[in-house]
């Protein structure tokens, strides 16, 4: 059966600031380079107030991690619903544009909430790493009030973000759209997101994996925090137990898939990469595009991969519309 969606969406609604910074700041402000770490928004503004003068702002953009991923997958022409929750502020209509309007259907209405819309700062250290300091506000109340319940059952796949599990509303949101799921045929995917959902949220991240789950995104890191293993083979084991099919992505050398039966390695790029931030984003969102078009998991690998090292080679976590037309036209794959 056609579903009217490719991919159901929920996840925080973020707009990102990015700042190129140098190892020192760390030290000087006492944050955990690589990770994402979540603080409240006088603390953010402070530390956004010391970035702005000491580096001066590289970009600002949409983001959020699940938000990324349906945004490259509705620009490459995929269909697509994403629920969240933004504010009534500057930086919550700016957020709203920035998603776009072509492919993506959402929960919000015209009339916003007062309050805060959610932030993050993004820092960018020369070997291309990123280091992420959130503010989720509004964000963090996202709950079971923002389900669509018509568009997840018009849906093939449902897909949520690790880091929804910081939240006790997101998290009942979250079991409540995989219930839901479950009952009407619904694909079931997450992304583990970032190391430190595994390290420090393992058990709500176990809830959200409960008996298993269709489609699973990580990294390597992830997968071996995730699975208490020191190599990547032993991880793979332990996420056969749980994911039906998954994809690890393994940086600059490519990804490694299970498409529930073999495992099918994913050529890399060779890019300078300038900034890792949506990389992991980028890769599910394509992969996503890839297999509810009917591609087989390696040509959606090929698209990811390429996707991915486009994405690292500038600013931002998106690439612009017509660039994912071109990547097709790359791969010649026709839309």
């Amino acid at each position: 059966m056609n579903k009217k969606y490719d991919v159901y969406g929920i996840g925080n609604a973020l707009v990102d600031k990015e700042f190129e910074v140098d190892d020192q700041f760390f030290v000087d402000a006492g944050i955990e380079k690589g990770f994402m770490t979540l603080i409240d928004d006088e603390k953010q503004s402070e530390l956004l107030e010391m970035l702005t003068h000491r580096y001066g702002l590289k970009k600002r953009a949409g983001g959020g991690s699940a938000a990324n991923s349906i945004y490259a997958l509705s620009q490459f022409g995929g269909r697509a619903f994403f629920s969240c929750k933004v504010a009534n502020d500057e930086t919550g209509h700016f957020y709203v544009k920035e998603l776009g309007s072509q492919n993506i259907h959402t929960n919000l209405s015209a009339t916003l909430e007062e309050g805060v819309t959610g932030r993050c700062l993004v820092m960018v250290t020369p070997d291309a790493e990123r280091t992420m300091l959130t503010s989720l506000a509004i964000s963090q109340l996202v709950s079971t009030a923002e389900l669509d319940h018509d568009a997840i059952r018009a849906s093939t796949y449902a897909y949520v973000e690790g880091y929804l599990v910081t939240s006790p509303s997101a998290r009942s949101a979250v079991l409540e759209l995989k219930k839901y799921a479950k009952e009407h045929g619904v694909k079931f995917a997450m992304t583990f997101s970032d190391p430190s959902m595994v390290e420090y949220f393992k058990d709500g991240i176990n809830e959200f994996i409960g008996d298993g789950v269709d489609l699973l995104f990580c990294n390597e890191k992830e997968a071996m925090l995730w699975s208490g293993t020191n190599t990547l083979e032993d991880a793979c084991k332990a996420l056969e137990k749980k994911a039906a099919q998954f994809a690890v992505t393994l940086g600059p050398k490519g990804a490694l898939l299970f498409d529930g039966n073999e495992y099918i390695n994913v050529e890399p790029h060779k890019v300078r990469a300038i900034d890792t931030n949506g990389a992991g984003d980028m890769f599910s969102g394509a992969f996503l595009y890839g297999i509810t078009q009917g591609y087989d998991f390696a040509t959606a690998g090929r698209i990811a991969s390429l996707a991915s090292s486009m994405v690292v080679s500038r600013f931002g976590p998106r690439l612009e519309p017509e660039q994912h037309l071109e990547l097709l036209q790359r791969l010649e794959l026709s839309r």
